[in-house]
């Protein structure tokens, strides 16, 4: 690996720790700007007893110290401390718990997007202008512009109550399958269009004609040049896509009841746990910044021409 590699990637590490450092930052300063607190909520709660509570969570001290000790004990300790709502919980386990299901859930979406949408894709650029082609971008763009929990909720309407073919609650392996297919659809219609231009772009290169009048088998152009170079733009869109499908599951999570990392983000925001807030909201942007980081040295191994700068 040469120095110009090495600085480059020394580098985008050292911007994405800048990068969650940064959310870090503005979560928690914004999350307790915000009117009201943790223990507001509590049933018949006296003033004597909140008071209790925010001293046993720290939340009573000025809010630069409560700053500076929480980033302490993420950076020497990668503790997120106890749950304010989950009474016994810590965060760091709440969260293990979530991004089992999530993970998984996102892994197998993006998996279906990424195969179907290249495939697709590639159908449609060597049958373009055919009926085949037309039918893929109509289908294409209608799942790019509907909404995930409107895909979610007809198909939960139509194969779980209708049909009854797949359970409503997504806590089950079954349960699994609508949620997978929802998250999957849109990725793959925008695979599909990227592999699509992307492919008739290199079809059309000098060297493809080169090849052709070479006498080269077409199945050795198409699998051999024209697929694999046809890939860096949508390289491009998988590594943070897998990362969105993770982190992006929160409407999905909740409409199937997945309990997923995405479900107890929303839940977290609705009972003004902090702690939770702030645990979930490290995972997940650290998820989107890795995925980034991985994407941009990936391009050079698929095309080495590429110089990094």
């Amino acid at each position: 690996m040469s120095s110009k590699t090495m600085f480059y990637i020394l580098k985008r590490v050292l911007l994405a720790i800048l990068t969650i450092w940064i959310v870090i930052t503005i979560t928690f300063f914004v999350m307790h700007a915000v009117p009201g607190g943790p223990f507001m909520s509590e049933k018949a709660i006296s003033k004597e007893a909140q008071a209790a509570l925010e001293a046993k969570y720290g939340l009573d001290k000025p809010l630069t110290e409560q700053y500076f000790t929480y980033l302490k004990d993420i950076v020497t300790r990668f503790d997120f401390g106890p749950s304010l709502k989950q009474r016994g919980r810590q965060v760091i386990d709440v969260i293990v718990d979530g991004m089992r299901t999530s993970v998984k859930l996102g892994l197998i979406a993006a998996v279906m997007a990424a195969i179907f949408g290249v495939v697709l894709g590639a159908l449609a650029a060597l049958r373009r202008n055919t009926v085949l082609d037309k039918t893929i971008m109509v289908i294409t763009t209608a799942f790019i512009s509907m909404p995930s929990f409107i895909m979610g909720t007809f198909l939960l309407l139509f194969f779980s109550v209708k049909l009854g073919w797949f359970p409503a609650n997504g806590s089950t392996g079954a349960g699994l399958v609508l949620p997978v297919i929802t998250l999957s659809l849109s990725p793959m219609a925008n695979i599909t269009r990227l592999t699509r231009s992307s492919m008739l772009d290199v079809l059309g290169q000098d060297y493809i004609r080169t090849a052709r009048a070479k006498g080269v088998s077409s199945r050795k152009i198409i699998f051999g040049h024209a697929l694999k170079n046809s890939l860096i733009p949508v390289l491009t869109y998988v590594g943070p896509m897998l990362a969105f499908i993770v982190t992006g599951s929160m409407v999905v999570e909740q409409i199937f009841a997945v309990p997923g990392i995405g479900r107890q983000f929303v839940s977290s925001i609705n009972n003004r746990d902090y702690t939770m807030i702030m645990g979930t909201t490290i995972v997940l942007a650290s998820l989107i910044v890795i995925m980034n980081l991985v994407t941009d040295i990936l391009y050079k191994v698929v095309d080495p021409r590429i110089d990094f700068e």
